[in-house]
């Protein structure tokens, strides 16, 4: 089965993603090759990194590994948390140009195909940072723009705030899945009177929802959930009900956990891509294989009582 695709703004980026934080930090660069290689592979043409992971160490791996074959992705990066001392984080226009000029030389490319705010400045007027943000896409550095971590009303001031003709988000991700369900409290309904795709992060609640985890029992060894404090606040015992109901509802209709996690998420219209992160090329596998369970309307009944919006 082909990779479908959606669309961010101009760009056609395929459905499953690969979110690329885990590059750097807990998975060294040959392995990370490995995982890009096999995204590819795959047909997943859409790769989200940022700035700030693993210390910078995310961008400069994906910018050598995709030395040769750039114009077969769609490369996300994000900028405006703190980086270190010298790049504390914020998005006035001077921090906007510099910190796009460091990702462009990590990432070695001329343009970032969506460059995206990682959270709101209070400090600074939004209309001053979309005028930087413009500039860049003016220059032919960065094609399309988008923020992260944004409210309905966020992103109204900022739909607000766009001068004519400039360039305006045509994205938004914010954290997004069956457990973590506030954008269904506004955000997607903005995403929907504003024309803007959504990116779900942490759409497997950082491995709860990939059906390696039982409830009893502890953590496998080597996980994310397996990490310090990593349990504490996933592993609740709301998610870990919730989880077991879902695995059931799944299991019953001779499906898995993890193809539940990704095509609810695909079943709301404004999702582009879901990016999830992988440490290995099986992983990668195994999520675009998840994403074509197409719901019916009483599945999705069901998966909200299951599921309900907290």
């Amino acid at each position: 089965m082909s990779m479908r695709t959606r669309r961010i703004g101009s760009l056609e980026v395929s459905v499953v993603g690969l979110g690329c934080n885990n590059f750097g930090g807990r998975t060294d660069e040959a392995r990370s090759l490995e995982v890009i290689d096999a995204a590819i592979d795959a047909g997943i043409n859409f790769l989200d990194t940022a700035d700030i992971y693993a210390g910078t160490r995310s961008e400069e791996i994906i910018g050598r590994a995709l030395q040769g074959r750039r114009d077969r992705v769609v490369l996300a990066s994000k900028f405006g948390m703190r980086v270190d001392d010298a790049m504390p984080g914020g998005a006035s226009p001077d921090y906007v140009r510099r910190a796009a000029e460091d990702s462009l030389r990590r990432l070695r490319t001329d343009v970032i195909d969506l460059y995206q705010l990682h959270q709101p400045d209070p400090a600074t007027p939004i209309a001053d940072t979309l005028a930087a943000m413009d500039e860049l896409v003016q220059a032919g550095k960065v094609r399309e723009i988008g923020c992260s971590n944004f409210s309905p009303e966020q992103l109204r001031e900022a739909a607000a705030a766009v001068r004519d003709g400039a360039a305006r988000f045509v994205s938004v991700q914010n954290e997004y899945s069956l457990l973590q369900r506030d954008p269904d409290k506004g955000v997607l309904e903005e995403c929907a009177e504003q024309g803007l795709a959504f990116l779900p992060f942490f759409p497997l609640a950082s491995g709860l929802l990939t059906g390696k985890y039982r409830a009893g029992e502890a953590p496998p060894e080597g996980t994310r959930l397996a990490g310090k404090g990593m349990a504490e606040r996933w592993a609740t015992e709301r998610n870990v009900r919730i989880v077991e109901d879902l695995r059931a509802f799944a299991e019953a209709r001779g499906r898995t956990l993890l193809e539940l996690a990704f095509s609810w998420l695909l079943a709301r219209p404004q999702v582009a891509s879901v990016i999830a992160g992988a440490t290995r090329p099986e992983q990668v596998q195994a999520n675009v294989a998840a994403a074509g369970w197409v719901l019916s309307d009483e599945e999705m009944a069901e998966v909200d009582r299951l599921a309900p919006v907290g």
